[in-house]
């Protein structure tokens, strides 16, 4: 009896930490809401050694609904976040947020729009692989390299209006097309992975000796 008691109480206890887990802290919610929706977030960068060791951290899961209000002013200040930085895509974590929410560029739909993905998931991956040449990033200054990706990638995920989706993405080549390459690198900064770990070949540069 008391052996049975113990694994119900592990049982509750795992249930609540897990259900929890769903919720922004009040840390996060502090800086979400240190700023209204157009003004944008501070970048966390790779120079800065806490923001290096946070950009490092695995993502969990988000409840949309019980965090809508929250969840949707995120979204709206890293829209001007990315705007400002010119950026083509901008994961949570890299404004402070280790959450699985990130925003990325559509070159494959007319007007090249930019859709949030939620609580997302990468389902398979194209046998074919690809060097993609200019692979850089905003958390990491005057660095690019060429990366090995995948082709497509079939994925699940929420977007903004709380809609499950699923489809096989496309686009590995800049600058027509690569959309592709934008969703997984997106979705490796929700993973603690920078492009630096994917780079082909030895192929990282800086930007001074490009100018040079």
């Amino acid at each position: 009896m008391k052996r049975i008691l113990i694994i119900l109480l592990c049982f509750a206890l795992y249930y609540s930490c897990g259900k929890s887990s769903m919720q922004f802290t009040d840390a996060e919610k502090s800086l979400i809401y240190d700023g209204d929706e157009t003004r944008g977030m501070r970048i966390l960068l790779t120079t800065d050694r806490r923001d290096s060791l946070f950009l490092r951290q695995l993502s969990s899961n988000i409840d949309i609904k019980k965090n809508k209000k929250e969840l949707q002013h995120l979204i709206e200040r890293m829209r001007v976040t990315l705007k400002n930085s010119d950026g083509v895509g901008l994961a949570a974590p890299q404004v402070g947020i280790s959450r699985n929410i990130f925003l990325f560029t559509r070159y494959d739909k007319p007007g090249f729009p930019v859709e949030v993905v939620i609580n997302p998931q990468i389902l398979s991956y194209s046998f074919n692989k690809v060097a993609f040449s200019g692979d850089g990033c905003l958390s990491i200054p005057d660095l690019w390299g060429v990366t090995e990706r995948n082709e497509t990638v079939q994925v699940r995920y929420y977007n903004a209006n709380n809609e499950l989706i699923e489809e096989k993405i496309k686009g590995h080549q800049r600058p027509q097309d690569f959309t592709s390459i934008i969703f997984q690198h997106e979705f490796d900064h929700l993973e603690g992975v920078l492009f630096t770990d994917r780079i082909s070949g030895g192929m990282l540069y800086n930007i001074l000796q490009i100018s040079k």
